[in-house]
């Protein structure tokens, strides 16, 4: 995500490339570049957090995304993510979406992790017309 630049994509760059820490931290995530199920994302990060990489050329900086509880659940909303994956054969103009994953999450995250303890959370496989 670092190398993407667009309107939908929250800007995020490699750690060991950021000249200044931004000032409103608290909109900001950590995350190692290589990551299962959110482990070693830092969602409240601070300067320390910051100082504390060692490998900062692995890590990122991403402005938060602020997710909206929309999806109506016997007890209390969840948010939903689609995630798309794209394949981008050699020669061809643009990447096709061939994949997604929809997750619902009531947690601070969306993860596994943040979510043990909810009900009506998870993910699944989206339909899409064409």
């Amino acid at each position: 995500m670092p190398l993407i630049r667009h309107p939908y994509v929250p800007p995020t760059f490699f750690l060991n490339e950021v000249k200044q820490i931004p000032a409103d931290l608290h909109n900001y995530v950590l995350k190692p570049l290589f990551s299962f199920a959110g482990q070693g994302v830092v969602i409240d990060v601070t300067q320390q957090d910051i100082e504390n990489v060692t490998d900062p050329a692995n890590w990122i900086l991403q402005r938060k995304v602020k997710y909206a509880d929309v999806i109506l659940t016997p007890d209390i909303p969840a948010k939903a993510e689609i995630r798309l994956f794209y394949f981008w054969k050699d020669g061809e103009a643009r990447p096709a979406a061939t994949n997604n994953l929809g997750r619902l999450s009531k947690g601070k995250m969306i993860g596994v992790r943040y979510n043990k303890d909810k009900e009506w959370v998870g993910g699944s496989f989206c339909y899409f017309e064409e």
